[in-house]
């Protein structure tokens, strides 16, 4: 069984007893937005919430998870039926708020482990105001990003980052609940001025979803194993841990 500290799953005893060894608190973040035909629309958060509750027991007894914030910045996914979107703002507000708390019993050291894109920007504000405001010091990650060479490795399809492949096979190995293996699809995608928004493009913007892909998946979910999640995701963990506790 996996030992890590759970805030959900602790009286305030208990806490009292962990905050002996606590240096740093984990923020799972996620989001509540369509993911295709063949994943649940709580994907983001259910797997930042595993990735997290993993990674604290890799740094256990230093390192507690808070509750997940389960709904992020994801208004390029609202023209699907089930989306709900928090505005910027009102994510930083709520982090701000958590992060005040956590820092009322002691810990200083905070890391929001992100399972959604469209909250990066809205990280990058947060840590740079959050920081100055309160004090704390404020670390942000994406769930698997660190696992990038893996990816590139492992993954047939360019075109990846949403109910895809990668994340279909990390959803495989953490939360099997979260997908319908018999729905699994290729995106559907479609031609247009998305592709010149793209990172690494000369220009950013804003575009829908629903511009570059009709069914709201993007690679081929197809491919996506089991395998390809575990290795993906632990490699992820254990880059993870190691920088946390360079910076602690």
């Amino acid at each position: 069984m996996t030992t890590a500290y759970r805030l959900t799953e602790m009286t305030w005893l208990e806490v009292k007893e962990a905050l002996r060894t606590v240096r740093i608190a984990v923020i799972p973040l996620g989001a509540h937005e369509q993911h295709g035909p063949h994943m649940n629309e709580s994907c983001d958060a259910v797997l930042a919430e595993e990735m997290a509750v993993r990674l604290a027991a890799k740094l256990f007894p230093v390192a507690i998870v808070t509750p997940t914030i389960n709904m992020g910045v994801s208004p390029h996914h609202l023209h699907f039926p089930g989306t709900i979107s928090l505005q910027p703002s009102t994510l930083i507000a709520v982090l701000r708020d958590m992060v005040h708390s956590l820092k009322r019993h002691g810990i200083g050291n905070v890391l929001v482990l992100n399972a959604h894109g469209g909250n990066q920007n809205t990280l990058a504000v947060a840590a740079e105001t959050i920081t100055q405001e309160l004090g704390v010091r404020f670390y942000y990650a994406k769930t698997t990003a660190s696992a990038k060479d893996v990816m590139d490795r492992t993954l047939s399809s360019k075109l990846y980052g949403h109910s895809c492949e990668r994340e279909v096979s990390e959803a495989l190995y953490l939360a099997p609940r979260l997908v319908r293996e018999d729905r699994l699809e290729k995106g559907d995608i479609q031609e247009g001025r998305w592709r010149k928004l793209r990172p690494g493009s000369p220009l950013q913007g804003f575009y829908y979803y629903e511009e570059m892909t009709l069914n709201g998946c993007i690679g081929d979910a197809t491919q996506a194993s089991r395998a390809i999640g575990e290795e993906i995701v632990e490699t992820a963990l254990v880059r993870l841990a190691e920088a946390v506790r360079e910076v602690l």
